[in-house]
């Protein structure tokens, strides 16, 4: 192959992914309703799976029937906590009012004092009239305040809109992947080119088996945590079934963004905790003084953090996806770099389906053999099915 035919054949290829591209972001809200149809897919095969083992004097229910039940069992779930959830959340907001707020600011300006002056000798560019509790009250006037919420009410139609697109668009391709396991097998493999079909479709064998093992994990975590914070809040804390239902619920969901999710809900829950302590109209909290009432509130989601370190990390993380932890470290600081905290989410299903194809695709090269030393790491499930 001479020079020309060469670069005419890497032009084409350019010029394919290109418009590949084009195509994909075009139509990138069809493509995140089929990403997020194969993880609800994802979740509900266990599911599925469980339910088609089960027989009535021998017969199974047919395939649709056991779909769509999957898939009203994880709407019953996931509707059952968000209408039990919001209400909680709207009555925590409503029990802060600004003007309580301000009037717990003026109840921890004495406690904290020492504090304000130790922060000024400290960093002398604060000024000598900082006080922390005045920027607190003022970044909770911020998130409390009306008109902050007046742009989305004008949006408030179209975006119910686009919202209930969303859910029936994929609820009814979720349907199809959960009733036809080999669906989105054959829809990637129409183009894939046939010597690469069998690699292919065992690719997405493997990424779908430790994929569902991850997600799955994910909301075991999220419910272990959750549930560790609310018995923390209210048998310790004391502060009340709805506040600690709330606070736990919040800092359950921010769990879910490795290594600054769980930073940023200890933080929140504790701000949250004394300022529904120190601005409820109703007595919340043990009675204790300002400090030991803050020291309890860390410690609960410190402890909580420990669990979740030493216990469910290491069996998500690890055992589901099958990578070392020294592994996803990396691969969390590298997209943490480049995406911020939100891209990790995605980083740890990103990485999986990457190390899946290096590994079926790209095998025979040192690194990747290196990095996954054994197809048990990654076929695991061939031998259970």
């Amino acid at each position: 192959m001479n020079y020309t035919e060469k670069l005419a054949k890497y032009t084409l290829a350019a010029a394919t992914i290109a418009l590949v591209g084009g195509i994909c972001w075009y139509f990138r809200s069809v493509l995140v309703y089929i990403l997020l149809a194969v993880v609800v897919s994802l979740i509900g095969k266990p599911l599925m799976t469980m339910m088609q083992k089960v027989t009535i004097k021998g017969r199974k229910a047919p395939d649709w029937m056991l779909a769509a039940l999957t898939l009203i069992i994880l709407m019953v779930i996931f509707t059952a906590v968000f209408t039990m959830i919001v209400p909680v959340v709207s009555g925590i907001v409503k029990n802060i009012s600004l003007a309580n707020i301000e009037d717990a600011a003026r109840r921890v300006a004495i406690p904290l004092a020492d504090f304000n002056a130790f922060l000024m000798s400290t960093f002398p560019k604060l000024g000598t009239d900082f006080r922390i509790e005045v920027v607190a009250v003022q970044e909770l006037h911020k998130l409390f305040d009306p008109s902050a919420f007046s742009s989305m009410i004008g949006s408030a139609a179209s975006i119910v809109t686009d919202l209930g697109i969303g859910i029936f668009s994929v609820v009814f391709i979720s349907f199809f992947f959960i009733k036809d396991d080999g669906l989105f097998t054959s829809m990637v493999a129409a183009i894939v080119p046939d010597k690469h079909e069998g690699n292919a479709a065992q690719a997405i064998a493997d990424i779908g088996h430790l994929l569902s093992r991850y997600f799955t994990g994910v909301l075991i975590e999220i419910t272990g945590v959750a549930l560790l914070n609310f018995l923390g809040l209210l048998l310790i804390a004391r502060l009340g079934m709805n506040a600690a239902l709330g606070i736990a619920f919040l800092t359950g969901i921010l769990n879910v963004i490795p290594y600054v999710g769980p930073l940023f809900g200890g933080v929140l829950g504790t701000v949250l905790g004394l300022v529904l302590k120190y601005s409820s109209t109703t007595p919340v909290g043990l009675d204790v003084n300002f400090w030991i009432f803050t020291i309890i509130l860390i410690a609960i989601f410190c402890t909580t953090q420990l669990v979740d370190n030493f216990l469910y990390q290491p069996v998500i993380y690890s055992t589901s996806i099958k990578a070392k932890p020294l592994e996803i470290f990396i691969v969390l600081l590298i997209v943490g770099h480049i995406g911020g905290p939100l891209a990790m989410i995605a980083a740890i299903p990103s990485y999986t389906v990457v190390r899946v194809i290096a590994f079926r695709f790209f095998g025979k090269i040192k690194a990747i053999r290196r990095l996954i030393p054994s197809d048990r790491h990654i076929t695991e499930h061939d031998d259970q099915e």
